[in-house]
């Protein structure tokens, strides 16, 4: 079927120059690729226990170096409050930690300092530090357990069951979680990958703003809370002088000095609190309407390019999805369609052949 065959040379193409391009190498970011729209609904998961993982189960990623020209530690002794470097977090956990491995390698890939970036690993589950030090023996991380307990209780049933579960929430926590001189750090989830230098996100002006984001104001904003909310001036007026955009929270530069000085762990909390009281819900979806309650129209924008999200579809189906028109610094599955899933049952989207050049899991035989 020549349609496919046109497919098959066209993303064999895009991985070869994702992957291997010199030009792609100094960091111009990948252009807009296009796919079709297909449903998928049986994906081939990990195993659910930690136990099932060892050190086998990826393959060793190659040592990336710094250029010569990235800027040098002036401590003798480089520790995580070290000025040079770049913060990202990101959770780890054995449902997703498939994702997390392809998405670390990706931003080590296209970085031009990758000896630079620290990695911040939230985990509610024992045993996987040792997973990641064996898979990326020279990677600058630190690993924090989040106790899960200090969401579960705050937590309202959602359209899908992956987002209610407490790591999902980690990010709320970050700037109590983190060490008190990391004033900036870059959020990741777990279902991206980055085709683009990460120090480029990371020196993103943030003004006066406290989180920085991709901002889509074409979006139906009303859509994501209730007619309950929005028939109740003393919810819906939280907006009141604002001008609301929905943004994705996949993907997010945090002044944590600033989320520590004026206390958004709280905030968010408080309309938690609502939605778990209130006789009449007033959102359907997990954490992502807390933080448009609280920062929506209050946001430093960002590139598009730096999230392309939706390509794991809706949170029902999965259906594949074509990128934003543009070009990409990013790439999120964002959805409840993964890439690993669909690869793993020959279904894949079209678009989850670039997603597969990051990924370093080792089938079982």
């Amino acid at each position: 079927m020549p349609w496919i065959i046109k497919f098959s040379g066209f993303f064999s193409a895009a991985i070869v120059m994702i992957v291997l391009s010199p030009s792609l190498q100094s960091f111009p970011p990948a252009e807009a690729i296009r796919s079709s729209h297909v449903e998928y609904s049986q994906y081939l998961r990990l195993p659910t226990d930690t136990h099932s993982l060892d050190e086998s189960s990826f393959r060793k990623a190659p040592a990336f170096r710094n250029a010569d020209d990235c800027r040098l530690s002036k401590l003798e002794k480089p520790s995580v409050c070290d000025p040079s470097l770049v913060h990202v977090a990101i959770t780890l956990d054995v449902e997703y930690l498939r994702g997390s491995v392809a998405a670390v390698h990706s931003v080590l890939q296209h970085s031009k300092c990758p000896e630079s970036v620290f990695f911040h690993f939230l985990v509610s589950e024992t045993g996987l530090e040792t997973l990641v030090r064996s898979t990326f023996p020279e990677l600058r991380f630190k690993v924090y357990y989040f106790d899960p307990e200090r969401a579960r209780s705050l937590i309202s049933s959602s359209v899908r069951q992956a987002l209610e579960q407490p790591l999902n929430y980690a990010r709320n926590y970050l700037a109590d979680i983190l060490e008190s001189c990391v004033t900036r750090v870059i959020y990741l989830d777990s279902d991206l990958v980055v085709v683009d230098d990460i120090a480029k996100l990371w020196r993103t002006s943030l003004g006066r703003k406290t989180i920085g984001a991709p901002e889509y104001c074409h979006a139906n904003f009303t859509k994501y809370f209730t007619d309950h909310f929005w028939s109740d001036p003393s919810f819906s007026g939280v907006f009141s002088g604002r001008n609301p955009c929905y943004f994705n929270t996949g993907v997010m530069v945090m002044d944590l000095g600033k989320w520590r000085q004026f206390g958004y762990t709280r905030r968010i909390e408080k309309w938690m609190e609502i939605q778990k009281t209130s006789t009449n819900r007033i959102y359907e979806l997990g954490s992502l309407p807390p933080f448009l309650l609280v920062f929506a129209g209050d946001v430093a924008p960002i590139e598009h390019r730096w999230n392309q999200h939706g390509l794991g579809g809706d949170n029902v189906r999965g259906s594949c999805r074509d990128l934003h028109p543009g070009p990409v610094s990013l790439l999120h599955w964002s959805g409840s369609g993964k890439p690993w899933r669909r690869l793993d049952s020959r279904r894949p989207c079209p678009l989850d052949s670039l997603w597969a050049a990051f990924d370093l899991y080792e089938h079982p035989t």
